[in-house]
């Protein structure tokens, strides 16, 4: 990778993380302002940045745009999209499709509730393996090298008092998932949020996605959550036969 192509690609990896100023980036960048510059002018040329009036860079709507044709090329959310909706309908409850990136897990999808309350979550946002549902789903379906390899990268820090944090519990908890085939988050990611995730499987019969829905314990009790166990795992069946997995 060339010297410029590098830098433009680590200003625009740092412009994710939010607006900044010139003198911002070129320090986190470890470059003269003048070199900054060049590279912000050519990234906004081509719509990758653009800046506002208080003289601060963001990232582009070219970025957008093809974040959002990047994600419509990921095979599995095409294919769920129908299946998610009609879950969506019946329920009314926030929906996700999520996939294992590296230590997290990527929302890749995401249907929001029928009330009012609307989760902070969003497509494209990561999150932790070992506090959600559909983590869960996706490390119980791993090989144990490879899911070794994902919690030595993955933080482990608590995100509510229910957070499960013991590495041996933690794979217990892994191994129940497996054993049954559906996962539960019990205000483990958020305080008053439980969530419930299924695995959508490919062609190899692995898992290459979760479904997973998640409801505020003001809109429905943990109990009533549970309820929804057999219809999120018929529409993670659809979804896998649709994606080519055929259940022996």
């Amino acid at each position: 990778m060339s010297g410029s192509l590098g830098k433009a690609l680590r200003m625009l990896t740092v412009l994710g993380e939010g607006p900044a100023s010139l003198d911002e980036l070129a320090g986190r960048l470890e470059v003269h302002k003048t070199t900054a510059l060049r590279l912000l002018r050519t990234l906004a040329d081509e719509h990758f940045v653009h800046r506002d009036g208080q003289f601060r860079y963001h990232l582009g709507a070219r970025l957008f745009e093809l974040s959002s044709r990047g994600l419509d090329q990921r095979e599995v959310r095409p294919i769920a999209a129908p299946h998610l909706l009609a879950f969506n309908r019946a329920h009314g409850h926030t929906t996700h499709l999520s996939e294992l990136i590296g230590s997290e897990i990527v929302y890749i999808d995401k249907l929001e509730s029928h009330d009012h309350v609307r989760m902070a979550s969003r497509v494209g946002l990561r999150g932790p393996v070992h506090s959600t549902a559909a983590g869960k789903v996706l490390l119980a379906d791993l090989d144990p090298a490879e899911r070794d390899r994902v919690l030595e990268g993955a933080d482990l820090s608590p995100r509510t008092p229910h957070t499960i944090i013991d590495r041996g519990a933690y794979l217990s908890e892994l191994d129940r998932v497996r054993e049954r085939g559906w996962a539960q988050d019990r205000e483990e990611n958020e305080p008053s949020i439980n969530c419930i995730g299924a695995p959508v499987r490919g062609p190899a019969g692995t898992a290459v996605a979760a479904v997973s829905v998640s409801v505020p314990s003001i809109v429905a009790t943990y109990d009533q959550l549970i309820e929804l166990v057999p219809s999120l795992l018929a529409v993670a069946g659809a979804i896998s036969r649709d994606h080519g997995w055929r259940p022996t």
